[in-house]
């Protein structure tokens, strides 16, 4: 029974631009050890070949290097990789692709497939139908011409896209790089390996999209996966499994604080996230003093152990508490301005907002740290 790995969207050399530079550094390594995942899965598993359906490179320029080690990170397995140029890596008269074969960085067993041919593999029972993109973006179905490929019945057809399926995926993103709907059916495919989609989609029963290895948006959509696809033979289903190989884990989150159970709540939660997590954390709602140190305290470790942690405070109100205020001994003038900084956190643009919400805790923390110790129930 052929055996397949279906991945897409590798987009090696990738910059992270809105992380710290650290975290952008090691985003953008994750990608090289995703390959090497994958590469290991496969030999282990020995298939019959890697399908890589676009957008292996971010993009024409990266460097030399980048080329080298991408393909260093493949060498796990020898079997037959199939890579097919996408937008971001399209086979153009002077590309990266080009510029990998004048440095002989391309192995034996890897298959660029730079031109719409048919590629037989006849000893392990499949033909491949790739539609390689020569151009960053074109109006026209590339796939058009599976339906005229004549191919042994013996084999199994196996098509190679990259683009957008018609009326399956948002409409604003149904214009570039179009694929009919039903090109499998139509074009008598076994299984069509789809890229450009970065989550995991199955558009029909022959008709996948695997989605980006390693993560790198904010979206629960099914990526850093790849596609273990297994058909008996010509005309038989194709039998699809998902196996997680992504190294980081990036979500994005909003959580409500009102009351002392909230932070209690979000606080397991974020012990609960494994060490690779990538988080965006938007806090929202009011808390007193107690509670926001307690946050802030939780945050700072949790920075620490993560990947990355971005924390948005905007929306949440810091309103202390008539025990703050007497720990504090805010009374008289220092009481008044409290109470205009509260009341700015609220009635002013988001940006004042934030102004008044750290005054009022650099406030607070001044006066707090000038209390007698035994007055502070703080400490």
């Amino acid at each position: 029974m052929p055996r397949f790995l279906h991945t897409a969207d590798w987009q090696i050399g990738r910059q992270y631009g809105r992380f710290d530079s650290d975290d952008a550094v090691a985003l953008a390594e994750a990608r090289f050890t995703c390959v090497e995942r994958i590469a290991t899965l496969a030999s282990e598993w020995q298939v019959d070949a890697v399908l890589v359906a676009g957008d292996v490179f971010d993009a024409q320029t990266v460097s030399d290097r980048v080329i080298r080690r991408l393909f260093n990170a493949m060498q796990a397995y020898n079997g037959p990789w199939l890579l097919l140029p996408g937008n971001h890596d399209a086979a153009l008269v002077e590309s990266v692709w080009s510029r990998a074969e004048r440095l002989q960085a391309v192995p034996d067993n890897v298959h660029v497939l730079l031109r719409p041919e048919a590629l037989s593999f006849a000893a392990a029972g499949f033909v491949v139908l790739p539609a390689p993109l020569t151009q960053r973006q074109t109006n026209r179905d590339l796939t058009e011409w599976f339906a005229s490929a004549d191919t042994p019945d013996t084999l199994l057809r196996i098509g190679l896209a990259h683009g957008s399926v018609q009326g399956i995926l948002a409409a604003e993103i149904d214009s570039p790089n179009p694929i009919a709907a039903g090109r499998a059916e139509q074009a008598r495919l076994d299984y069509l390996a789809l890229g450009d989609w970065h989550g995991l989609k199955q558009v029909d029963a022959r008709t996948w999209y695997s989605g980006t290895p390693e993560q790198e948006r904010f979206k629960n959509n099914g990526a850093g996966q790849v596609l273990n696809v297994e058909i008996a033979g010509p005309g038989a289903p194709a039998e699809v499994t998902a196996h997680n190989v992504g190294g980081y884990q990036w979500q994005q989150w909003r959580r409500e604080i009102q009351l002392a159970s909230d932070i209690d709540r979000c606080l397991a939660e974020l012990d609960a996230l494994p060490d690779t997590s990538v988080l965006d954390l938007t806090l929202c709602g009011t808390t007193d003093l107690v509670g926001l140190q307690r946050l802030q305290q939780a945050l700072s470790v949790a920075a620490g152990r993560f990947r990355s942690l971005a924390c948005h405070w905007r929306e949440l109100t810091l309103a202390p508490s008539a025990d703050d205020l007497i720990s504090l001994q805010a009374d008289g003038y220092l009481a008044e301005v409290v109470e205009q900084l509260q009341q700015r956190q609220s009635d002013n643009s988001e940006d004042e907002a934030e102004v008044a919400r750290e005054a009022l805790m650099i406030l607070a923390t001044l006066l707090r740290d000038q209390a007698p110790a035994g007055d502070n129930p703080c400490n």
